[in-house]
């Protein structure tokens, strides 16, 4: 068929295409305005309410003791093949099993697998990564620097940068985000796959699309798309809605000290410390709409019948994507979203008995 006739033939479908987006982005941007004027109020509320914190964030001097517990890891830096960035990783059981790669969520970083760390290094090769942009981990500061494609080229170069050839992909919150993607995409590089609190990017879009309570629930995304502003809001008051995050009786992490909060707060406060984080979130939409995939690693799903973030009928519209007996998702009751430092326990078991026929 001659080109000119293809392109005519396509040129509706590319127009609807493009129409499509910009009503996308109309709709997003006038979320992103409302969501900043509601967590403007909050943020100064905080402001009012603690008025000797002040306005800015309190950058931290020295990090707390826990980041250096050498009971977790010894702290090391790999150089990816394919940016020439510099990550940051705590690696332990090196030599004692398969490689184990956690990727952490936001706000948090390495540290929040540290139960994992502690338990899985006896059998595994345990490896939490700082991801791009977070903590001691390079940070670019375009946006450009933090696209789905090129934070996926991030995990395969610490797999194989690591000298393996596959890995178990432990992953919550945005990590999971990027496991799901990365399943699809390199799965010669992933034996199996532990994920919390996520669904895949195409499942997340087209349940949004039927149950707008999800849109509520995910209403910080729309903030994040704004440039400058959100991290402004989020380290007023010295990053009480960050702390309120990660510490709310009801919405937080359980019996989190002190120290371990400090844990999260320390890389945010040094300078830019909050861009490379929110400019994952500025990709989000980039490539809507996007089409369905299927689910084919053998993947272990653990979820919180409590979590704020995520409805709980997530679950069902990720099993509807996956080749019959590949997936094995529980349910926690009574459980949030922050599962691997909130019931380490129940994960543990979960994950030793998923994994066990990988143990010889």
């Amino acid at each position: 068929m001659p080109e000119l006739v293809v392109t005519a033939l396509l040129a509706p479908s590319r127009l609807t295409l493009k129409l499509l987006r910009a009503f996308m982005w109309s709709l997003v941007f006038s979320a992103a305005l409302v969501a900043a004027a509601v967590y403007g109020c909050i943020a100064l509320t905080h402001v009012l309410c603690r008025p000797r914190r002040g306005c800015c964030g309190l950058p931290r001097r020295t990090p707390p003791a826990c980041l250096s517990d050498p009971a977790l890891g010894e702290h090391c830096f790999l150089t990816l093949k394919s940016s020439g960035l510099r990550l940051h990783y705590v690696s332990a059981g090196r030599g004692n099993g398969p490689l184990m790669l956690f990727l952490h969520g936001f706000p948090q970083n390495w540290f929040s697998w540290r139960y994992q760390l502690q338990e899985f290094q006896s059998r595994f090769h345990v490896v939490a990564v700082d991801m791009r942009g977070y903590g001691s981990s390079d940070a670019p500061r375009d946006v450009d620097s933090y696209t789905i494609d090129l934070l996926m080229a991030d995990i395969q170069d610490v797999i194989l940068g690591l000298g393996y050839s596959k890995c178990i992909l432990v992953a919550h919150d945005w990590g999971a985000l990027l496991a799901w993607n990365f399943s699809i995409y390199y799965p010669s590089l992933v034996e199996r796959m532990v994920v919390v609190s996520a669904a895949p990017m195409s499942v997340y879009q087209d349940y949004s699309m039927r149950h707008i309570g999800q849109f509520f629930r995910s209403n910080y995304v729309f903030l994040f798309q704004l440039p400058w502003l959100p991290e402004k809001l989020l380290s007023m008051s010295d990053f009480q809605i960050l702390k309120t995050t990660l510490t709310h009786h009801k919405r937080g992490i359980p019996h989190l000290s002190p120290s371990e909060l400090e844990a999260f707060l320390y890389d945010f406060s040094q300078p830019s410390g909050l861009t490379g984080p929110l400019n994952y979130y500025r990709n989000l939409f980039r490539n809507f709409p996007l089409e369905p995939q299927e689910l084919a690693i053998p993947t272990l799903l653990l979820w919180g019948d409590k979590d704020t973030y995520f409805e709980q009928g997530l679950v069902g519209a990720i099993s509807s994507r996956f080749v019959p007996g590949r997936l094995e998702a529980h349910i926690l009751p009574g459980v949030g979203h922050w599962i691997p430092q909130s019931h380490p326990e129940e994960m543990h078991q979960y994950m030793w008995a998923f994994l066990q026929d990988l143990l010889h």
